[in-house]
Formats: structure tokens, C-alpha cells, sequence
């Protein structure tokens, strides 16, 4: 990982760390074929207190998200441009990149991402 990559990363966990301040609010969370490599980044922002997220937007990249210098620099500057005063951001990752009913039919699993197939989305352990 770059110099760039890792400060932008810190910078990231920092927000993240400081906890609730105000609105408006971020959430990020990561995804990834697997529970190891994360190829897409999902931002939504909360303007208020009750509000329904407004925004939703994405980056993806064949390589970890996490690591990519550019699209941390972009995520960094998302914040900024939208005034975020409180970021909640997942520590792993959490699923699929692909959509159900989207990039697969509904009711159905990713053919693409078989590692989630019977996974808990959260710890990445087979369900029972």
C-alpha cells in the first residue's frame, strides 16, 4: 500500500472513531467477492436525524478499495464536499458487490461471488 493509500486509510478510521457528532451523517461500507478483498465502496449520507439517506454513491476497483490511493483521496473529498460531521464505517467487509435484483435475480444468490453462498454477511462464517 502506498504512503498516500495508508494516510488516506487513517484519516478514514479517524472519522470514524470520533463517533456521533451531528449531522450530516455518513455511512460507508465495504464489499468484496470475498471476505479478504473489498472491490467496491458504498457511501449514503443522512442530512438530519430521521432522515432517510439522500445520497448513495458508489466506487469500485479491480483491486482492494481499501488500498487504492485515488479512491480514498475521492472519499475523503466526498465528505468534505457534502460538510459530513459524523462518519459510521463497517471494519470488514460485508457482502457482495453485486445487487440482488440488479446484477442477479431476486430470491436468488450471486453466481459470481460463491464465497457469500451461505455466509454470515457480518463475520464472513458459514451459517448452518
Amino acid at each position: 500500500m502506498s504512503l498516500k493509500a495508508e494516510r488516506n486509510r487513517k484519516k478514514l478510521a479517524k472519522k470514524a472513531r470520533k463517533g456521533f457528532k451531528d449531522y450530516p451523517a455518513a455511512t460507508i461500507a465495504f464489499y468484496g467477492p470475498t471476505d479478504k478483498q473489498a472491490t467496491k465502496v458504498t457511501v449514503s449520507i443522512i442530512p438530519y436525524e430521521d432522515s432517510p439517506p439522500v445520497r448513495l454513491s458508489s466506487w469500485y476497483s479491480e483491486h482492494d478499495v481499501r488500498r487504492d490511493e485515488e479512491i480514498g483521496q475521492m472519499l475523503l473529498d466526498y465528505l468534505a464536499e457534502h460538510g459530513i460531521k459524523s462518519v459510521v464505517m463497517t471494519d470488514r467487509i460485508i457482502g457482495c458487490p453485486h445487487q440482488e435484483g440488479i446484477d442477479y435475480p431476486e430470491g436468488e444468490t450471486c453466481q459470481v461471488c460463491t464465497f457469500w453462498k451461505g455466509r454470515d454477511r457480518w463475520t464472513g462464517e458459514k451459517m448452518h
